[in-house]
This record gives C-alpha cells, structure tokens and sequence, in this order.
C-alpha cells in the first residue's frame, strides 16, 4: 500500500473512535518497523522554511509544532534559535532524538490542544508546518487558536500548509488542505497577532501556501 493511502486508511480507523490524532503515533511505529514511510520526512527543513528570509538575526526561542522527526527543529536550531520541538508522537520523539544525538533542541511529546506549561508559556518564534492541514475541518478553528496561543508578544508566527482553492473542499484526507482565508484566519485583532505576508507557490502539482504573521 502507498504511504498516502496507508495514512488515510489509519486516519479514518481513528476518527471512526472520534480520535482525531491517535493515528500519529501508529504511523511512527509502523514507519520505524519498516512498515511504511512517512511521506513528510525530508530528512532535513522543509523548502519553504529554508528559504524563508526570516527575521534578520535569531532573536530567541522558537518552538516547532507538529515537530515529526526533527528537520525543522535542527534547522532552527543550527541558526541560533533555542528551539523546543513538540509531537503528539512519543514514537515520533524518541526518534528525533535518536536521529540527532547530542542536539540542543529540546524535544517534547505533547499535545498542541493541552501543552504543558513550558510550551504554553508562548515563543518569539512559532513555526507550523504542515500540522493544521493534517486536522479535519471541525478541528480547525481550535487547531489555528491553538497555534495562534503559542506566539509571545512581539513574536513572529510562519505556517506552511497545502492550499486550496476557494470553494475547493476535498472530504479525502490527511491532508486537508487550507484556502487563503484559512490561512489569514491565523491572525487575530484581539490578540495582536497581524498577517504581514501570504505567498502562494505553484510547481509540479505542488500547491503551498507560507504565511507570516507578527505580534
């Protein structure tokens, strides 16, 4: 079975026991006995968080949502950031940490809906890649306040997510892609957060979206 149809089959198995996330941690093991692959694993940051100018010099801490196997949370890392990576996957965790030992990220399995208090205390930098789009619609607004909670005042917020077109819904998934007003809706008046870029990249069947937001 193709990885993408073995994570729909686990996602459905899930949600069909109105659990919306236990298949994650399926997926990991399953990826580490050599049962499938995890599609989103690059072995190292996404492209669009690699090309990302950023802000000018690392200011802080940032925080990984939906961190995975790490790529992105030693990227940050490996440019200055004092970087927390968090996954609902214990499994997807405990192999980040084997994958980089020694490493100055602090990975942590948590929940993004109910953080301990050493994330929930908010970051200069919050980057969400790939993580909402992975939620079902009816999960979405609470998944975008969710990782709207995690930016400290002044802080910067990047989300990277499959993008839909207006009126495109596809009922199929993981992933569940977001349109544009999805995107914007990370930001919010009452709390501060502002949208300060939306690009949209097109290529080879690929359609993303990479959005800043400031606090």
């Amino acid at each position: 079975m193709e990885p993408d149809e073995y994570i729909r089959a686990l996602a459905a198995e899930s949600l069909a026991r109105d659990d919306a996330t236990g298949w994650w941690d399926t997926l990991y093991a399953a990826a580490g006995e050599g049962v499938t692959e995890i599609p989103w694993d690059r072995g190292g940051p996404h492209a669009l968080l690699a090309s990302w100018p950023g802000p000018a010099e690392p200011r802080g801490s940032a925080v990984v949502v939906g961190a995975g196997l790490g790529g992105d949370a030693e990227f940050l890392a490996a440019r200055g950031w004092r970087t927390t990576a968090f996954d609902i996957s214990p499994t997807a965790i405990a192999a980040a940490k084997a994958r980089f030992p020694g490493s100055p990220v602090q990975y942590v399995a948590a929940d993004l809906f109910d953080p301990p208090p050493s994330i929930a205390a908010g970051f200069d930098l919050v980057v969400e890649s790939l993580t909402v789009q992975a939620l079902p619609p009816s999960y979405r607004e609470r998944a975008v306040g969710a990782v709207r909670a995690l930016v400290r005042p002044g802080g910067t917020l990047l989300v990277i997510a499959a993008a839909a077109d207006e009126g495109e819904r596809s009922e199929e998934g993981p992933p569940w892609p977001l349109t544009r007003a999805e995107v914007e809706s990370f930001a919010h008046q009452a709390t501060g957060l502002r949208l300060v870029s939306v690009e949209e990249f097109r290529e080879g069947g690929s359609h993303r979206w990479r959005a800043q937001f400031s606090a």
